[in-house]
């Protein structure tokens, strides 16, 4: 490791060394807190930080494990404070050093909000304003980066462990960890105030219906009327606004697949974790700098059909893909799930109508209409509400058409009853009654008396 001299440790040997760097296991927060704080003068944390990237070569740091590297950065930031007569006792050296390793392989100050299970988001605004997201609610870390150019380094080094660049001439990257996260950097001149780091973790990938009933986003009743519409094929749209737990209830739908059935996943960053054993991942391709060789969610749906799938589920629909989502709906491929940005129920029918619309189909508003109640069986509406709580507020039932309006009927809605001391929303998820349009379907399939039940 001190073979040669390196003035920017930050220079990576190259992005497939750099991809099994970041994202390890970094030390928890607090083992540097006190650093960060102000505990140790900022000088002296100068020195020993410009004295060890000088003495370190980054491509030898790199492919060495975390776990010897980390000691031997411990033992060097001791080596550097004795030499340079600094004051620096044990704690101090242990989480000076983990603030650097996290500079060196990680993504500095952040990384170890990547472990961190409360933590749904992550975001950068600026050196000094860190924000996270836990249990709903958005909170300012006592985090810190550097300076601007600390920030902008990191958003570089997130790209480049993607194999994307980052720069005035592409200043916008979205892509996904190592570790499924995913991930949007924007810099200027198009961010006006510096560099901005935005990360959403998913740390309910494993999550289940029963263990989102357990939580308090639905009710039992609810989760088992939802596992029987998976379970019986079912076409579910799933509609809430950004952060409200879409892609969590999607995944959490799709435990009720059966194995036998060969599943494909079309998406713009790769987030659902699907377990069955069939399961085909599909994920988009952004232009390159000269842009050409772009692959959309609509090229991936076409191709998809000639795929042979039993379900197609698409992370989001939010485009042309959306006529040819209703046409795989429509053509076979029953059980298909996908997710949508809007405010309601009827909000999502309106929006799916301009997506096909914005796909250059030529077709009058009742002819797409009609192929949305022929495709769709369950429109499913999540919200993030002010308590920070992601619930299940309706669910409603596409059933026919009078006219030129679509008809739904509502199967379960979220009725709130007031707020505890605490600030939490009580309510309750209550039943309509009604009878399903689909039970001839969940009767079909074994679930008749089960619906019966439960709708009750």
């Amino acid at each position: 490791m001190f073979g040669r001299k390196s003035s920017e440790i930050e220079e990576v040997a190259s992005v497939t060394e750099l991809e099994t760097a970041v994202v390890t296991q970094p030390e928890p927060v607090k083992q540097y807190d006190s650093i960060i704080s102000g505990a140790m003068d900022e000088s002296d944390r100068e020195i020993i930080r410009t004295s060890l990237f000088s003495a370190i070569d980054p491509g030898v740091a790199l492919r060495t494990p975390r776990d010897k590297l980390k000691m031997e950065v411990e033992q060097m930031v001791g080596q550097i404070a004795n030499d340079r007569r600094l004051q620096l006792n044990q704690q101090e050296q242990v989480s000076i050093a983990a603030e650097l390793l996290d500079d060196m392989i990680g993504v500095g100050p952040i990384e170890p909000l990547l472990v961190d299970p409360d933590v749904s988001d992550i975001l950068v605004n600026g050196p000094d304003k860190i924000y996270v997201e836990r249990r709903g609610k958005l909170e300012l870390t006592g985090l810190r980066f550097r300076d601007d150019a600390h920030v902008l380094n990191v958003a570089q080094r997130v790209a480049a462990s993607v194999g994307r660049r980052i720069d005035e001439s592409s200043p916008m990257v979205d892509a996904r960890l190592s570790d499924g996260s995913r991930v949007n950097v924007i810099i200027p001149p198009l961010a006006i105030d510096g560099a901005s780091i935005s990360i959403r973790r998913f740390t309910n990938q494993g999550a289940t219906l029963e263990w989102m009933a357990q939580h308090g986003n639905l009710s039992h009743n609810l989760a088992k009327v939802l596992s029987i519409a998976a379970a019986s094929r079912l076409n579910v749209l799933i509609s809430g606004g950004t952060g409200s737990g879409k892609t969590t209830l999607l995944n959490a739908l799709s435990k009720n697949i059966d194995e036998s059935e060969r599943v494909l996943t079309i998406e713009d960053a790769a987030e659902l974790s699907l377990q069955q054993p069939h399961v085909v991942r599909l994920e988009t391709r952004p232009p390159n700098l000269e842009g050409t060789g772009e692959v959309t969610q609509r090229d991936l749906v076409k191709n998809a059909l000639r795929m042979r799938p039993d379900r197609i589920i698409i992370g989001e629909v939010r485009g042309g893909e959306a006529f040819d989502m209703l046409q795989a709906m429509n053509t076979g491929h029953a059980g298909s799930m996908s997710t949508i940005h809007a405010n309601s129920t009827r909000d999502a029918l309106a929006r799916l109508e301009n997506m096909v619309l914005m796909g250059s189909v030529n077709l009058p508003s009742r002819a797409i209409r009609t192929q949305i109640v022929s495709a769709l069986d369950l429109i499913v509406q999540t919200e993030r509400m002010r308590d920070g709580q992601r619930r299940l507020i309706e669910v409603d039932e596409v059933i026919g058409m009078e006219g030129d309006v679509v008809i739904m009927q509502e199967l379960f809605k979220f009725e709130a009853e007031g707020v505890s001391r605490e600030g939490v929303i009580q309510g309750k998820f209550e039943s309509t009654g009604v009878r399903p349009h689909f039970t001839p379907r969940a009767e079909m399939y074994g679930f008749g008396e089960t619906l019966k039940v439960v709708m009750s």
